[in-house]
């Protein structure tokens, strides 16, 4: 696949950005996510509902249903420094949902702290 089809992959996708300024634990974390992603009520709040989320088009906001999900993490070095078993945890999970599907991609931003 050469870089131009990859770059062109990528902004095609809906982005949505999880902004984790301010999160120092895992319920915070979640109801960020379940925010940026306008995941329904039920949604568990664990890793394993954030796993099974990330990979489940049907609960994403309709333009990443439809074109793919790049889910731009922000402000998440607060959370890895207060927590960093945790942060792990998370980017293990961000990892596996996007080797899983072609149709989500995550990128941290670096820099840009508060």
């Amino acid at each position: 696949m050469s870089e131009h089809t990859t770059r062109t992959d990528l902004a095609d996708r809906a982005v949505v950005t999880l902004d984790l300024d301010g999160v120092t634990d895992k319920a915070a974390l979640m109801d960020r996510v379940a925010a940026a992603l306008r995941l329904p009520d039920w949604f568990g709040r664990n890793w394993d509902a954030l796993a099974d989320s990330l990979g489940d088009r049907t609960v994403w906001p309709a333009p990443a249903a439809e074109r793919g999900l790049l889910l731009v993490v922000r402000g998440w070095q607060g959370y890895a420094q207060a927590n960093p078993r945790e942060w792990q945890i998370a980017q293990e999970v961000f990892t596996q949902a996007a080797d899983r599907s072609r149709a989500v991609a995550v990128a941290l931003v670096l820099g840009g702290t508060s």
